[in-house]
This record gives C-alpha cells, sequence and structure tokens, in this order.
C-alpha cells in the first residue's frame, strides 16, 4: 500500500518541474491527484503523462475566479487531504531596473495567489490533512536580481508560521519545502555561466532534480511527517546552511 492511498491532493502549477514530478510521485504512492495549470496544451500532456488517477483544471492561481472554479470541480469529488500550493513565477530583475509591474506580478502570484490558494481549500479539507508550500533558498539566502522574489518566498514562511497555529485544532500540518538549484525549466533564461557560478556555491556540486524535491513533498504529505508542522525544509544540496 502506498504512504498516500486513498488521499486526494490539489497541487498547482502541476504541469511541469517540481509540480509535475510531485503529481507523478503522489499518485504511485496512491493518492488521487488534481493539478492545475495555465496553459490548457501543457495541462493536457501532464495529464497524459501522468497516465491515471489525475485531472487537470486550467486557471491562474492570480485569478480568485479561477480557484473557485477549481475548488468546485475538486468538491465533486470529494474532500481534500493535501494542498502542495507549488505554482509560482520568478523573474530576475536588479535593484536600479524593479518596476512596479515586475513587483506586483510576483507578489500576485507568489503570495496572494498562494495564500488564496490555501484559504479557499480550507472548507474542503479533512481534519488532519496538509498543506505544502513551495518556498526558495532566496527566500532567507541573498540573490543577486532576486530580491523581490525572495521577498516572496519569505512572505511564505511567515504565512506558514501562523497557519500552524490558526489551523492546530484541526490537526492540519502547514510546511513549506525550499528547494535550492533545481534543473527544471526556469532556470532556461540563465546564461550557462550564471548557472556554473550558482553550481559552485552548493556544497553537494550539483544542480538538485526535481523528482528529489517531490520525495520531500511526498515526506510532508503523509503521515511519515505526523509531528512536523511549521517547518521550512531545504533541498537545496547544503547552499542555505552554509
Amino acid at each position: 500500500m502506498g504512504k498516500l492511498e486513498g488521499k486526494v491532493a490539489v497541487i498547482t502549477g502541476g504541469t511541469t518541474g517540481i509540480g509535475l514530478a510531485t503529481a507523478k510521485l503522489f499518485v504511485r504512492e496512491g493518492a488521487y491527484v488534481f493539478i492545475t495549470g495555465r496553459r490548457q496544451k501543457e495541462l493536457d500532456e501532464a495529464v497524459k503523462v501522468i497516465g491515471s488517477n489525475v485531472s487537470g483544471i486550467q486557471g491562474d492561481i492570480a485569478k480568485p475566479a479561477d480557484l473557485d472554479r477549481l475548488y468546485e470541480t475538486v468538491s465533486a469529488h470529494g474532500r481534500i487531504d493535501i494542498v502542495f500550493a507549488n505554482a509560482g513565477v520568478a523573474e530576475f530583475a536588479p535593484l536600479g531596473s524593479i518596476t512596479e509591474a515586475h513587483f506586483d506580478k510576483l507578489f500576485n502570484i507568489n503570495v496572494r495567489g498562494t495564500l488564496f490558494t490555501v484559504q479557499k481549500a480550507l472548507p474542503l479539507m479533512n481534519d488532519g490533512g496538509s498543506i505544502i508550500l513551495t518556498g526558495s533558498v532566496a527566500g532567507v539566502k541573498g540573490t543577486p536580481a532576486f530580491g523581490v522574489y525572495g521577498a516572496t518566498k519569505a512572505a511564505l514562511r511567515c504565512l506558514v508560521r501562523s497557519w500552524t497555529m490558526e489551523l492546530k485544532d484541526r490537526r492540519i500540518r502547514s510546511n513549506v519545502v525550499s528547494p535550492g538549484p533545481i534543473d527544471t525549466p526556469v532556470l532556461d533564461q540563465l546564461p550557462a555561466d550564471a548557472i556554473a557560478k550558482m553550481v559552485s556555491t552548493i556544497p553537494m556540486g550539483r544542480m538538485g532534480e526535481a523528482d528529489e524535491v517531490a520525495k520531500a513533498a511526498l515526506f510532508l504529505a503523509s503521515d511519515d511527517s505526523s509531528f512536523i508542522t511549521g517547518i521550512e525544509l531545504f533541498v537545496d544540496g547544503g547552499r542555505e546552511q552554509i
């Protein structure tokens, strides 16, 4: 029997990278998974790759109406045991080049969208469920031109601290999984020399893989972490620790 046998999970941003790897792993461990993505073509492809026990719902977490539609669909299938609020966006902008549009985009998606993803899920969540947010080492470690992105991830850490206390009577656990540099499409925007410099800061000497973050998310979603709440679990090859 899998670690998530009979569980229902919602994974936002489930079409590529960490979200897709986690959706595949959750299904292999027995869960039924609802994934979201902004682009229908990528969403359809992800559902096909996952293969079974999955539904894809197109939507943007920054749009409340899309979140309402997501949970209306989920509610028709029952209740939720796991919310993995993974959807987010990363953009680089040096301090002197930050625009209002850059700031608003990152906070609207990464913070506002994540907060309402969780809030709107609560009426459907089973007591004893698990909330997992995707953070980042950028939330605690300075990275040039990544300040606004890092600030959004630091905000998520703060939210989880509050939710840990607010949801304790329902035994709903809230945690953050914070990847370091992971080999996903988000890094395609970086030149090779920038990636090499990033890798040089990782004690393990390599980029992480999406599957490695998925395994950490599985730990936080399952009963293996039944006495763990309010933490930030770094999957970063030691980058944040030194």
